[in-house]
């Protein structure tokens, strides 16, 4: 597995933690603490913002996983990739986007820029 593909391994794993606890966890393996995640709805900063926004999605959102889509791709310390909010029950997926996360030196996300590619009601 290389670098990147690690990274983004880790960013959902974040993203699907099962627990409170394991969010707090999940977010402080893969991202910096002064980590920034900015999309249309979000601009976040730092560990703590970072588990609200996806204890939010999880409210938001009960029953549903991100899943990647395709395989990142990477160049110096740049990678993207693309997912889907995906039903565990029925496998639908009603949100869709595309990621572009930077790293630090040690393979941890520094920063998350979102877009949004589909999404509820839209």
């Amino acid at each position: 597995m290389t670098a990147y593909e690690n990274a983004v391994q880790r960013y959902f794993a974040a993203w699907n933690a099962p627990s409170p606890e394991d969010l707090a966890k999940a977010v402080a393996a893969a991202f910096t603490e002064d980590a920034t995640y900015t999309d249309p709805l979000a601009d976040v900063r730092g560990h703590d913002g970072l588990v609200a926004l996806i204890g939010g999605a999880h409210q938001q959102f009960p029953g549903f996983e991100f899943t990647p889509t395709g395989t990142p791709d990477g160049h110096h310390g740049l990678v993207r990739f693309s997912w889907d909010l995906v039903s565990t029950a029925d496998g639908s997926a009603p949100a869709a986007g595309s990621d572009v996360i930077t790293l630090d030196d040690d393979g941890r996300i520094r920063s998350v820029s979102g877009f949004l590619d589909r999404v509820p009601g839209a």
